[in-house]
């Protein structure tokens, strides 16, 4: 049975202090490429959970890897899959649902995947238009939202 797929945003990790000011107001005023992007995948048969899958730095909140990021430079970067109880309640939105099954096609999607992190050319955007193609055959998902939700 195919599975539902979701993308959802929230705000850029950021270090304490004014840095991590900045990236909450710039979620909270929707400006969309200072947001970062997910993928969940709710199986119809399973309604206990949701899984997410998430491409971001190891270590979001240094300062030094901000910097590096910053600079257009490459940082080490990690995949993510985590269960969760629920949806986020919002900036959450159906783009589809599974061409066969989610978590194989998304555990093969991430087995290819360059985790060298690097702003605007490998990050958490390409990641989430990547991964729902995969699953649901819909190329450049975060275009569309766009258009639709800013």
């Amino acid at each position: 049975m195919a599975s539902s797929v979701f993308v959802a945003t929230m705000p850029l990790r950021a270090s304490k202090g004014p840095p991590h000011l900045l990236m909450s107001a710039a979620y909270s005023l929707n400006f969309w490429d200072l947001q970062h992007f997910m993928v969940f995948i709710k199986h119809h048969s399973s309604s206990s959970h949701v899984l997410v899958y998430d491409f971001q730095p190891k270590d979001p909140e240094d300062i030094y890897v901000a910097l590096e990021v910053l600079s257009g430079r490459a940082v080490p970067g990690i995949l993510l899959v985590r269960k969760l109880k629920t949806l986020p309640r919002s900036k959450c939105w159906l783009v589809g649902y599974s061409k066969g099954n989610a978590v194989e096609i998304a555990t093969q999607f991430n087995t290819k995947w360059d985790t060298s992190l690097r702003v605007g050319l490998n990050d958490c955007r390409h990641y989430t238009n990547g991964l729902v193609e995969q699953l649901t055959g819909e190329e450049d998902v975060l275009n569309r939202l766009k258009n639709n939700h800013s």
